[in-house]
């Protein structure tokens, strides 16, 4: 899945790809919190992250990160797979998680603001 999505974003399945530009594709996940993986990667794979401190060297497993936040699995696989220059933020800003639609988020919905005219 995280091929197939960093190919949309980097424009190739598209019939104007550009090297240098960054494609008008848009990708929108659903789903993404019921992914999958084979063997015992949801235990074994593990993230690593340092926070710049002697000793702070911190990681956490698949499992930990899918409870928290499932989103950033797949964020960061495939941000892993796009070519590292200076187009990779400007595409990963492509990547669209969309909420599932229920009564558990129906109090998140964005209501419009009013916007008051000072004199």
């Amino acid at each position: 899945m995280a091929t197939d999505i960093s190919l949309m974003l980097q424009g190739k399945k598209s019939a104007t790809f550009e090297r240098n530009r960054v494609s008008a594709d848009k990708v929108y996940v659903t789903n993404y919190e019921s992914i999958v993986v084979t063997g015992k990667k949801a235990t074994d794979k593990v993230y690593y992250k340092h926070t710049g401190y002697v000793g702070h060297l911190k990681e956490k497993s698949f499992e930990q990160h899918m409870a928290k936040d499932p989103r950033f699995v797949l964020r960061r696989a495939v941000r892993k797979m796009l070519p590292r220059n200076f187009l990779t933020q400007q595409r990963m800003k492509n990547l669209i998680f969309v909420e599932p639609a229920g009564p558990k988020n129906a109090s998140k919905r964005v209501r419009p603001m009013k916007v008051k005219k000072v004199k």
